[in-house]
This record gives C-alpha cells, structure tokens and sequence, in this order.
C-alpha cells in the first residue's frame, strides 16, 4: 500500500491527521488545518462524510453509510465520496491511503 494525497486511484482508507480540527455546526462543518491556518466550510452532507470518514476510516462503509441516511444510490455516494476524498487530500485534511 502506498500513501497518497491524489486521487489517481481509488481511495480505500482515510485518516484524519492530528493537525485537521473540526466541528459541526447546524448548517455547515467547519475545518481547520492547524498547519496552514486555513478554515474550510463544508455542507452538512459532506460534514457528515468527514465525521464518518474520521470514525470508520474506509471510504466504502462511508459510502454504504451515508447512503443508507440518505437513500441515494450507492455508487453516486462512493463516486461522490471518492471526489470529496480527493479535495480533501489536496488540501492536506486527509491522509489517503489507495491500492498500489
């Protein structure tokens, strides 16, 4: 396995690093990069997709989850889910690890 913060491959598990704080609020999630100082604000939908990727760690049961709350289909929430994971990473608020 390999550690990577691009999305050339599906992500399988994701970490949330120690310098990534964030809380949830009604209408939005906020995120901050300790090491950047940068604030993020997320939807309440992908709120709970980082809530949930900081609990279960492996983006098919986030995926399985947050369609099960939902109702969506599942592959659109994992094709979602894997976008999101990319952003994520790209800005340093995840750790993904993908299948080598």
């Amino acid at each position: 396995m390999s550690v990577s913060s691009s999305a050339t491959v599906p992500p399988t598990r994701v970490t949330i690093p120690q310098h990534v704080v964030f809380r949830a609020f009604v209408e939005e999630t906020v995120v901050l990069n300790l090491e950047s100082g940068h604030y993020h604000g997320l939807n309440p939908t992908a709120g709970r997709m980082l809530e949930l990727l900081g609990e279960l760690g492996e983006v098919d049961a986030v995926a399985e989850r947050i369609a099960d709350e939902t109702g969506m289909p599942a592959e659109r929430v994992a094709e979602d889910l894997r976008g999101f994971c990319s952003s994520l990473a790209e800005r340093g608020l995840i750790v993904v690890e993908s299948a080598a």
